[in-house]
């Protein structure tokens, strides 16, 4: 029984022994592998499908993240309003999105509801028709909120960074045109939905309270589908970023507010400094208490909040610095970064302000593995970039080891204020 007459021993969330719970991993018949968190006291589910359809595998722009938000509007047996009844009928949540190497179905759902669920969403897989008013509807939304979005200069900065540092025909930076709604055709999302959802590649993901015959109950729906990923390319592109490093962009004349963005190429996550450059970023930008925003927002007061951190991509990376600030002040807060660059590089941060960056990393990661849902993101994120639990436990060890000195040597190493692209749009 617990001692309420005294208070409980404080422990610092560093010295905690975090443990990631495995996953249960089956395949089905036709190959297609299932990681499973069996982890929470609620009779929910989650269930996610990934697939190799980014943009990274399209020819012709937005085709990918079209296919993949046309999947709900309309099957060979339902319409759209059909499908979303019947999700909400059994009171669950049927979601998509694509990203740039993979797209994903995601299913919130309970338990007993499964059996009604599932060959719903395999229909969504093998049986979509992409009706044309469906298409026409979609184009016009898509047009009307881009139009809207670039009236908005952080929206203009948020695509031109990456244009900077990837390429236009790169799929980290290309961007969206009203042309490109204009010129795309239903039969372009066919065959793009036919080779890499109906024939793709594909994962499932699943997290909560799984019942007994979770295996049989997805072998049953998907089992006997084509998703083995044998027409799937293999794609690679190279990266041609800008020559020019400093860029200043009127969007809106009249505008009080500018967007500012500082970026430079990294690496991804296989690189040997990845994890110690992670605590790097922290104190430099990565969360509330960084000399960014104790500097910038606190100190100054030119800003509500500017962050920096490493893009979540799969083949490459870019560090960014991201932040919006009055217009008359825009010049004075890039000035502020770079001048904390420069105090990174040649003091070394102190023991109190390190033991601090240390707790939040540690706590974060507490919070991050908070659920069965949280867990399966994890090992999600870990498998789609080929990586094992000993990427969690590195982690965990770097952010416990890692020295003033090494940082300052990181910090001298990649904050490096010639390296960085800087974007000003106003």
């Amino acid at each position: 029984m617990l001692n309420r007459k005294s208070a409980p021993e404080i422990v610092d969330a560093v010295n905690m022994k975090l443990q990631l719970k495995p996953y249960d991993h089956f395949t089905l018949d036709n190959g297609v592998p299932v990681y499973s968190i069996d982890a929470g006291a609620q009779e929910v589910l989650l269930v996610e499908w990934v697939f190799f359809a980014g943009n990274w595998y399209e020819e012709k722009n937005i085709v990918a993240a079209t296919t993949n938000f046309m999947l709900k509007n309309g099957t060979t047996k339902r319409k759209a309003f059909g499908i979303n009844e019947h999700f909400e009928f059994n009171g669950a949540y049927l979601n998509r999105s694509c990203y740039n190497e993979t797209a994903t179905i995601t299913l919130h759902c309970l338990a007993k509801s499964l059996p009604e669920l599932l060959p719903v969403v395999a229909e969504l897989i093998n049986e979509c028709i992409f009706p044309e008013e469906e298409l026409v509807i979609y184009k016009q939304n898509q047009k009307q909120r881009l139009e809207v979005n670039l009236k908005k200069c952080d929206f203009i900065a948020n695509r031109l960074i990456d244009e900077y540092v990837y390429g236009f025909h790169h799929p980290y930076g290309k961007y969206t045109s009203t042309l490109d709604y204009d010129q795309l055709q239903r039969d372009e999302l066919i065959t793009f939905y036919k080779q890499f959802y109906s024939e793709g590649k594909c994962m499932v993901f699943v997290a909560g309270k799984p019942p007994a015959n979770l295996a049989q109950q997805l072998n049953n729906s998907f089992g006997h589908l084509s998703l083995n990923g044998k027409k799937i390319p293999e794609v690679t592109y190279h990266i041609a970023a800008a020559e020019t490093k400093k860029y200043n962009i009127v969007n809106d004349a009249e505008g009080v507010q500018g967007a500012i963005r500082i970026a430079r190429p990294f690496f991804n996550r296989h690189h040997p400094d990845f994890h110690k450059v992670q605590v790097l970023n922290n104190i430099f930008g990565g969360f509330f208490g960084s000399r960014l925003m104790s500097n910038i927002r606190e100190d100054k007061g030119y800003t509500y909040g500017i962050h920096s951190y490493l893009q979540n991509h799969i083949h490459n990376s870019a560090w960014m610095i991201s932040t919006e600030a009055g217009r008359d002040v825009c010049e004075a807060t890039i000035e502020e970064v770079y001048k904390e660059m420069n105090i990174l590089c040649n003091e070394l941060v102190e023991d109190e302000e390190l033991d601090l960056v240390r707790n939040y990393m540690i706590g974060s990661l507490l919070g991050d593995l908070d659920g069965p849902f949280q867990i399966i993101a994890r090992w999600k994120n870990y498998i789609l970039n080929g990586l094992t639990d000993e990427y969690f436990y590195n982690s965990i060890k770097t952010v416990q080891t890692i020295t003033p000195d090494e940082i300052q040597s990181l910090a001298k190493k990649y904050l490096n204020p010639e390296e960085f692209y800087e974007l000003l749009v106003v």
